[in-house]
């Protein structure tokens, strides 16, 4: 017998009918980009998260590109990252010039490893007179 890894075959059922008239909208109106429901979708996610502002972007990788940018992020600065992530988070900081340097993860949740973020800041930043943006 096979068994799939993940059946959405109900939420589908549920769901399809909604969000095919939703796209039918967008595809009716050639509004893909900077269109009314892009706007209200960003008023949308803003209200939800108890801010003024949100940027819809067309995927991760632009938002981070996005982040990095407008924190002015570039040559000579290092960004540190776990090598445990979608090869865009790296591609990303190169993409502005900077150097990502990998911080290994806590193999218990798998996110960056505090314990190993704080070794890295003492050994080759402080050590080596150098600042790392907060």
């Amino acid at each position: 017998m096979r068994v799939p890894m993940l059946d959405l075959t109900e939420q589908y059922r549920v769901l399809a009918q909604p969000i095919r008239a939703e796209i039918e909208e967008v595809l009716a109106t050639q509004r893909f980009i900077l269109g009314p429901k892009g706007e209200a979708f960003e008023k949308a996610i803003a209200s939800y998260c108890g801010i003024p502002h949100a940027i819809g972007v067309s995927s991760g990788t632009d938002a981070l590109l996005a982040t990095l940018m407008a924190l002015e992020i570039g040559p000579g600065d290092a960004v540190l990252t776990t090598a445990y992530s979608f090869f865009a988070t790296a591609a990303c900081i190169t993409r502005v010039g900077a150097t990502p340097r990998f911080i290994d993860i806590d193999p218990t949740t798998c996110n960056l490893s505090p314990v190993a973020l704080k070794r890295y800041i003492d050994k080759y930043c402080r050590k080596n007179g150098r600042k790392t943006a907060g």
